[in-house]
């Protein structure tokens, strides 16, 4: 009987404890989930205070936007200025993602 409850046990347990890893080490896609929610977070802060900002009147609203699909960004804007910025923003996105993609191949060797 003691052999059978021990079996038990060990099934019961599952392999994540038997790794030895935290319970409180946080997982790529609990990183990832929480960054998401973060920038959703982020937008919507920027949208009430844009609001806000062009209820006063007392200053043009500019506005301006990045789509990334892969490596290529479509960028709007309602004046120069703000796409200019946006794309300078973008050039140096696109460049620190493929500097990250391609470290794990430079050093990796």
């Amino acid at each position: 009987m003691e052999k059978n409850l021990e079996e038990l046990k060990f099934t019961l347990i599952p392999s994540y404890f038997e790794q030895g890893k935290p319970l409180d080490t946080p997982s790529v896609t609990e990183i990832g989930f929480i960054l998401i929610i973060f920038g959703f977070a982020l937008a919507f802060a920027a949208m009430i205070l844009l609001a806000f900002r062009s209820a006063r009147g007392s200053e043009k609203t500019r506005a301006a936007g990045v789509l990334l699909i892969g490596p290529i960004p479509i960028i709007f804007g309602t004046d120069k200025d703000s796409v200019k910025w946006l794309m300078i923003l973008a050039i140096l996105l696109i460049l620190i993602v493929l500097i990250v993609m391609f470290l794990p191949y430079l050093f990796g060797r």
